[in-house]
């Protein structure tokens, strides 16, 4: 890896996650599906890429070169590896085939608005009955919690959307807090609730995904806290202990509202030189994914 791409961090610090929750959590996960989801990710983003590339090429050729983005796919794999689980090749395939594909099939001007993890993950609770998450699987952080901020802040500071996880933590917290201070609990309980390292995983990785959120800095800070409130609803009030989730997919389109009433330059991986105005214009105008990549984020 050259690490000059955010993304090659985001791919390394996974990959480090996997290892050391298999390695200290002994975790049920099978080491094939981690290659099932790799080599599905992969495959159906090269041919998806290509099909896109050549529908472009063919209604207004030029010299682009055919780009599949491999970083985008493998992060989509590590992310469902670390938080999908089942007994079943095919459902691991269905997760790992939807969540690329919505990727080209659930964008508008060029840019998804689903995180393609994430919908890879509801999809498959929807439509197989041997998928699950376990949000409960990192239990309390400890000093997972400095690992995750650690790696989190080096990915979040290269992409800039470090304020869409604080706002989220936040907002979330704040809510807790008002809970708990109603209910007369201890800090104990909110302490406990806000350490959970699924939530931080989610809020340091899936939520920041520059390709699929809000380019503007306040749309970002609404759609974090929107996402935040919804949760806290479905885990407090419903006990769905998946709320984080749900909340993400059923919230996520408004990345498309808000791009339209909130305005800003589009995130893209590799921006180009300053003194290249030309590769400018290309470039904010055009996704870098193929038919335009998840982020990653994050």
């Amino acid at each position: 890896m050259s690490f000059q791409d955010a993304r090659d961090y985001q791919i390394l610090f996974l990959s480090l996650f996997l290892v050391l929750g298999i390695g200290t959590k002994d975790w049920t996960l099978r080491p094939e599906m981690i290659g099932v989801a790799i080599a599905t990710t992969i495959l159906v983003q090269v041919l998806a890429s290509y099909g896109t590339y050549l529908y472009q090429q063919r209604r207004q050729p030029n010299d682009r070169a055919f780009n599949p983005s491999i970083r985008s796919a493998l992060i989509t794999a590590l992310g469902l590896s670390l938080l999908l689980r089942t007994d079943h090749w095919s459902t691991m395939m269905l997760a790992a085939t939807l969540a690329i594909l919505s990727k080209f099939v659930c964008k508008w001007k060029g840019k998804h608005f689903f995180n393609p993890a994430n919908f890879g993950i509801i999809a498959s609770l929807l439509f197989t009955s041997d998928a699950w998450v376990s949000p409960g699987q990192w239990g309390a952080v400890g000093w997972y919690g400095l690992l995750f901020a650690g790696a989190g802040g080096v990915v979040l500071h290269r992409v800039g959307r470090w304020d869409t996880s604080v706002m989220f933590l936040v907002t979330y917290g704040v809510c807790l807090s008002l809970r708990d201070l109603w209910l007369g609990w201890s800090w104990d309980v909110w302490y406990h609730s806000l350490s959970s390292g699924s939530l931080i995983l989610f809020a340091l990785f899936m939520l920041t995904d520059p390709r699929s959120i809000p380019d503007a800095r306040g749309a970002r800070l609404l759609w974090s806290s929107s996402i935040a409130v919804v949760t806290f609803v479905l885990q407090t009030k419903l006990f769905l202990s998946t709320g984080i989730f749900w909340a993400l997919f059923a919230l996520a389109p408004l990345t498309v509202l808000f791009d339209r009433l909130w305005p800003a330059p589009r995130f893209t991986w590799t921006p180009p030189s300053p003194s290249d105005e030309s590769c400018l214009e290309v470039s904010s105008a055009q996704p870098e994914d193929g038919g335009d990549f998840l982020p990653s984020h994050p």
